[in-house]
């Protein structure tokens, strides 16, 4: 082999271990002892939109704006060759100039030499900005979760507690047990169902839906198209629910001509402010409990979860309740 065919030789094997280099998606350093950038990859210089005159030659801790500049990271680094050590996915969130604040994941190892004597260190670097996100978010999401379910169990119980047994027989507190536990399910199913927010039109709808029985039995009036954000689903679910169970019980739709009437409206005071009004006729006349039960506390919870508040009235003409409501800001009227 003479020497030109030599150069040509070494010249290939060049380019393909630059080939292989840049074929690597991440972005990736060859570095020599000292840390100094002996190569980058394609994707190195796309990611922080440098040049090779720019990176080539240069120390790891000259690049960009100082960003591996870390005593803790330089300690690390400096162990990896004379050790044999290895980084792996070290966190740096810094703001990269061209990039902004980004999160890096580092892993570093000491090029493999068959004779253990490589000076070569090679550092990849993986954007986890968007993985970080996902996780913060996700943690969020589980914490949610575990709030919901903790407070959804504790209602439940509340619920088995409190559904009075007095005068029943088994099979009837059951039924009454029953009824607003599905409605409950119900309301969670339907909060959980929604990946937006929803007109208050059709949780009214939605709820009220099993009591119907005949067209006119239930009327729901137009009202402006108020929409309520998802965890507002299952409280307001849950008071009409109650109200409406009531009403088949004692109110109107234990009559055959009785009608509820529901409605909504802002407050005219307060444009930020809905009121709900539950209006019952046709039916026997309301008189007011001789005690709290569990239904009217329901209420008054569920209302105050909602940071609302509810005003029952009880006449010869039915039952009369009106409901104020915080808006959400993504409301519209």
């Amino acid at each position: 082999m003479n020497l030109e065919d030599f150069y040509r030789v070494i010249r290939n094997g060049h380019v393909r271990a630059q080939g292989i280099v840049d074929t690597v998606p991440d972005p990736l350093l060859v570095l020599d002892q000292e840390l100094t950038v002996e190569t980058a990859n394609r994707a190195f210089h796309e990611t922080f939109n440098v040049s090779q005159d720019e990176t080539i030659g240069k120390h790891l801790y000259e690049l960009g704006n100082g960003q591996w500049d870390i005593p803790e990271l330089r300690r690390l680094l400096e162990d990896v060759i004379p050790k044999s050590s290895s980084i792996v996915d070290y966190e740096v969130t810094h703001d990269f100039p061209n990039l902004g604040r980004r999160t890096m994941l580092l892993t570093a190892h000491r090029l493999h030499h068959p004779d253990n004597i490589s000076r070569t260190l090679l550092l990849s670097m993986v954007d986890a900005t968007d993985r970080r996100k996902q996780e913060v978010e996700k943690d969020v999401l589980i914490g949610e979760l575990r709030h919901r379910v903790k407070n959804l169990l504790a209602l439940v119980q509340a619920m088995a507690r409190q559904t009075s047994v007095e005068g029943r027989s088994g099979a009837e507190y059951r039924e009454a047990f029953l009824g607003r536990f599905n409605a409950l399910v119900r309301a969670h199913e339907f909060a959980f169902s929604e990946n937006k927010d929803v007109p208050l039109q059709r949780v009214v709808e939605r709820t009220l839906e099993p009591y119907t029985g005949v067209s006119s039995a239930v009327l729901i009036e137009p009202g402006p198209p108020i929409v309520l954000a998802s965890e507002q689903l299952q409280p307001l679910s849950l008071i009409l629910h109650e109200l409406a169970t009531n009403a088949v019980k004692y109110g109107a739709l234990s009559a055959p001509n009785g009608q509820i009437r529901v409605r909504w409206s802002f407050q005219a005071e307060d444009a930020q402010r809905l009121r709900l009004d539950w209006e019952e006729v046709g039916g026997p006349p309301a008189s007011a409990p001789t005690s709290t039960g569990f239904g009217t506390r329901l209420i008054q919870v569920a209302a105050a979860e909602l940071g609302g508040h509810p005003e029952l009235a009880y006449g010869p003409a039915g039952l009369k309740a009106e409901i104020l409501i915080p808006l959400r800001p993504s409301s519209e009227g």
